[in-house]
């Protein structure tokens, strides 16, 4: 195999055969926010070779304090374009191919089937979050769902589990509640936080209203970090599923 220069690097960390099985490896990402940009940056820089993108929104000025595809030349350009974009300028032999829709029960089998590789769940609305991970865990599919980022400054508190261990995450309650209205009772692993949420004076939010479409919904805060590691601990996580040994003698916080 000849290692382009570019992932070298990675190639001497894990060898050749690993590098070999990201090239091959696809991954599909649900929501290119705060958590899913991180995600897509890191597996894109780790040589994956197949990405199928899925988001609805733009890029807006709100964006900026958390998300890596906001910058001022991307404002009010679509978010699956920028990303598809940074991806071939990291990797040009990448594939990428993008769904700039609202992801819903009534799309995924078109968008998933027959081979997605690798899902990603970075949606923050409850409802298709719920729909993914359904869909997921009844068509039998590998998937990490990230749980809220927002509200939370300690990296610390970044923990790794399935989805019951989630405690003190309203998302993660709403969500479970949801699934189980669904008949899933199990089988869901998230990145999330043992943090409970705090607003901008340190209070504990009060959710009044479901994440909906067109993302009506309370607005949290959030901080860079918090969002870039919950990314980052999903992009970890994907490629321990691809590698399996050569990965898995790390752990994060694991709540297992």
């Amino acid at each position: 195999m000849i290692i382009d220069e570019k992932f070298s690097r990675l190639s001497q960390l894990l060898g050749e055969d690993a590098l070999s099985r990201l090239h091959k490896a696809k991954v599909t990402i649900f929501g290119l926010g705060a958590v899913g940009s991180f995600a897509l940056e890191a597996l894109a820089r780790s040589g994956i070779g197949e990405f199928i993108l899925i988001d609805f929104d733009v890029v807006k000025p709100a964006n900026f304090n958390r998300q890596l595809l906001a910058l001022e030349q991307n404002l009010d350009i679509p978010k699956v374009v920028v990303a598809q974009e940074r991806v071939k300028k990291i990797n040009p032999r990448c594939k990428v191919k993008t769904h700039e829709l609202f992801a819903d029960e009534s799309n995924l089998e078109e968008i998933l089937l027959p081979s997605p590789g690798i899902v990603i769940d970075a949606i923050d609305s409850l409802k298709p979050k719920a729909d993914l991970v359904a869909f997921c865990v009844k068509q039998k599919l590998p998937f990490i769902s990230s749980l809220g980022a927002a509200g939370r400054i300690d990296p610390f508190s970044v923990r790794v589990g399935e989805l019951k261990e989630a405690t003190n995450c309203s998302l993660g309650r709403r969500l479970r509640k949801r699934l189980k209205s669904k008949g899933v009772f199990q089988g869901v692993r998230c990145v999330y936080s043992t943090q409970e949420a705090l607003n901008a004076k340190g209070e504990i939010v009060k959710d009044k209203k479901e994440y909906r479409r067109g993302r009506e919904r309370v607005p949290i805060g959030s901080v860079s970090y918090m969002t870039g590691i919950f990314g980052l601990v999903v992009a970890y996580e994907v490629l321990k599923m691809i590698l399996g040994e050569e990965l898995s003698g790390c752990s994060l916080g694991r709540a297992e």
